[in-house]
């Protein structure tokens, strides 16, 4: 029944590694089946027969889509159904697509889409290197034109030693989480998260993962020579070479002086008129394909910003090749946010808002991964004004959550640890302007944030960007710091984050095949030295180390440890209990199975008395131990009075006040809150308490219910057993505008 069905076979990271085609999918252009160890992923590759009519760019779509039953699960929207794709889905379906659209032909326009299903999910074996391979190869096998195949792998640093494709295990103590994809002799992609990773180890990793992936290389061109299809001829969209020398002969000095100039915004205006003028001299002669007249001047454009960087070392707004824009830093532009901080790089701004909340806030995911909550949120916003144009938001597309992710994973090695700030961190950039680097930008103006915030972060980090320009015979120029104009025109955008001890995220995109051991050596010293320049001269002298405060506006936390069988305690029938405590206290209330507990207000002293109601319906009360509590009752012969949910004792008439009392209502009405000792409880648990005993006994005088003296918990348990946080000690700061 299946004639054309072929099985392939080797083994990665000791692994195995199936490949079959010819068996699903037959009317794909190209479909593999992809089983790394019990790991399964289909891929499919398809073309359309004729290009798409009015555009400028390859339409190349790249999806890969996680399907819940890969790991027994049920989706837990309302709908219990796949719907849109995770951050996770998105960010892979992004590393699949920036090494292998460069290897297709520049001027095609043929709709192309590129669809990997995960349909089993073995944790040690990575379903993104599983659908990495088989696109890989699906796309080498099909007669679509491209120029692979490609090989990637995942490199982890486990006990300092380099570990290609972690399992499971190993990833929980990774120090590294590096992708990198090659050809056979070129580094096509690169990205990477990490514990402030130095350069020469980076640079080890990369050339690690490289020589494996000229093997994968190998073994898919193996695949390729007994089963692979000619490829098909296509529609070339480039313009005839005739009809560009004579437009650029009509135009190139008026591009010239119109691209000669740091401002976006001149540039813009001054290559109108060209426009215009190229447009009215050649319409009659172009006529019904006008749309070749812009393909020219791009090119045209793109012929001057090269020329100049390569052979002239002349940079477009008159920099040196390795100097950056005029950089500046501010913090605290925000009055009621709890920390905000606006970075600037020449045209590029972004504003880094930060947000802290409770545990609780922490985002929940529903994906194939064992991750479940995320703790920490970077979001990054690029409106249309920024780049000068004119249009409806539509909420973020996949640009904006991969530039958000980067800066995410660019952070997240430097954040404190849950028991150290227990708090859900949101960082939302925002960005103002753009002409390059704004996702670069987003990662020093959030670092801005952060400590503005009170966020106790190991290290500032910032972020920057090297470019490239190669030539015909292998030779190449980088720079630091790409302004708009170089990063389109350019081979290459090159974004290394990082503290001054080593690198925390690197993302690659590339439109040329690969890079060179050379090229990416150069661009990690480039860039290393870079961002040391920017955090040591522009971030430093604003704010040098997180504030010792948090923001007014800011929850209060304060975290407890109880023994995780008094948990029903807390909570309560129906969680009464925990409701009517977080109403009393204005608070929000977290409780984890293993019985931390978080509370979290803007009044501090709202969430002490949380906390000590907390610890004392969790702990049995102590004969001694003094309590504020609430009258409840009243009797001819006394008052009881709750020092817990569900906790009362009784106060004897004799026991109310240090003086002699007639009547209790002369003393205590229902409602009253009261300081009270415990002296006493019987064999049936009964609390018998001292309202006088409690009097004497603060401060060895009498002092009234409600005095800031009186201790929340009982003066015999000695420092408290919960922890506060953003109520340190003040650190000095320096700010500047």
């Amino acid at each position: 029944m299946f004639e054309n069905y072929k099985v392939f076979e080797t083994t990665l990271a000791g692994r195995p590694l199936r490949l079959e085609t010819g068996k699903l999918a037959q009317l794909s252009s190209a479909s593999v089946m992809v089983y790394y160890g019990e790991t399964a992923v289909l891929c499919n590759v398809t073309m359309s027969a004729k290009p798409r009519e009015g555009v400028d760019f390859f339409p190349l779509s790249v999806d890969y889509e996680e399907k819940l039953y890969s790991v027994g699960k049920i989706p837990g929207s309302f709908q219990r159904r796949e719907a849109r794709p995770s951050e996770k889905a998105i960010l892979t379906s992004r590393c699949i697509d920036r090494p292998i659209r460069p290897l297709f032909p520049k001027d095609m326009r043929n709709d192309c889409a590129v669809v990997a299903t995960v349909m089993s999910v073995d944790p040690d074996c990575s379903p993104e290197i599983a659908a990495l391979t088989g696109v890989s190869a699906a796309l080498a096998i099909s007669d679509i034109p491209w120029d692979g195949p490609v090989g990637g792998v995942n490199v982890g640093l486990v006990d300092d030693e380099l570990v290609i494709n972690p399992t499971l295990e190993q990833r929980a103590v990774s120090r590294l989480n590096l992708t990198v994809v090659s050809t056979a002799d070129l580094v096509a992609m690169i990205e990477a998260g990490g514990d402030e990773i130095s350069d020469e180890l980076m640079f080890e990793a990369i050339m690690k993962a490289h020589e494996v992936n000229k093997e994968i290389v190998a073994f898919i061109n193996e695949i390729v020579a007994q089963i692979g299809k000619p490829k098909r001829a296509f529609e070339s969209n480039d313009p005839d070479p005739a009809d560009y020398e004579m437009v650029k002969e009509f135009c190139l000095e008026d591009v010239r002086r119109a691209l000669d100039t740091d401002d976006k915004t001149v540039r813009d205006a001054a290559l109108l008129p060209i426009y215009d003028a190229v447009h009215e001299k050649f319409d009659e002669q172009f006529e019904g394909r006008e749309d070749k007249l812009d393909e020219i001047l791009y090119k045209i454009q793109k012929f001057v910003v090269r020329d100049w960087l390569k052979n002239q070392h002349k940079r477009v707004d008159g920099r040196g090749i390795d100097e950056m824009r005029p950089l500046a830093a501010e913090i605290d532009l925000l009055p009621r946010a709890h920390g905000s901080g606006l970075f600037t790089r020449g045209q590029t701004q972004v504003m880094s808002v930060a947000t802290l909340a409770s545990m609780s806030d922490a985002q929940q995911l529903d994906g194939i991964d064992e991750q479940t909550e995320k703790r920490y949120m970077h979001h990054y916003n690029f409106p249309s004004y920024s780049v000068g144009e004119t249009r409806p938001s539509r909420g973020p597309g996949r640009r904006e959550i991969g530039h958000g992710a980067l800066a995410e994973k660019a952070l997240v090695p430097v954040l404190p640890t849950v028991d150290e700030f227990p708090y859900a961190i949101r960082v939302v950039s925002e960005v103002l302007s753009s002409n390059g680097s704004t996702s670069q930008a987003s990662i020093c103006g959030s670092t801005l944030a952060l400590m503005a915030a009170g966020v106790p972060i190991k290290a500032p980090v910032a972020g920057i960007s090297c470019g490239l320009i190669t030539g015909e015979n292998g030779d190449f120029m980088t720079m630091v710091d790409i302004q708009g104009l170089e990063d389109f025109f350019g081979d290459m955008d090159f974004k290394v984050a990082g503290t001054k001890k080593g690198i925390t995220a690197i993302q690659m995109d590339l439109k040329v095949h690969g890079l060179t051991p050379e090229i990416i050596k150069e661009a990690l010293a480039k860039t290393h030295k870079a961002r040391n320049y920017i955090l040591d001269e522009v971030m430093a002298p604003v704010i040098a180390e997180p504030r010792a405060e948090l923001s007014p506006y800011a929850p209060k936390m304060l975290t407890t440890q109880i023994n995780p069988e008094k948990i029903g305690d807390v909570i309560g029938k129906q969680g009464k209990v925990i409701q009517k405590l977080q109403e009393e206290c204005d608070c929000k209330i977290n409780v984890e199975e293993d019985g931390r507990v978080y509370v979290a207000s803007l009044d501090l002293e709202n969430a002490r008395r949380a906390i000590s109601i907390i610890e004392t319906i969790a702990n049995d009360p102590e004969i001694g131990a003094i309590y504020k509590g609430v009258v409840t009752r009243l009797m001819t012969f006394g008052a009881f009075v709750e020092i817990a949910p569900g906790k009362e004792g009784l106060v004897h008439i004799s026991q109310l006040d240090v003086k002699r009392v007639d009547k209790v209502e002369d003393v205590v009405q229902v409602g009253d809150e009261v300081i009270v000792k415990v002296t006493e409880i019987d064999d049936q648990g009964r609390l018998n308490l001292s309202r006088r005993d409690a009097l004497v006994e603060v401060n060895g005088a009498v002092v009234e219910p409600g005095a800031d003296d009186v201790p929340q918990r009982s003066r015999r348990d000695g420092e408290r057993s919960h922890r506060e946080h953003g109520d340190r000690s003040r650190r000095p700061y320096n700010r500047r505008r």
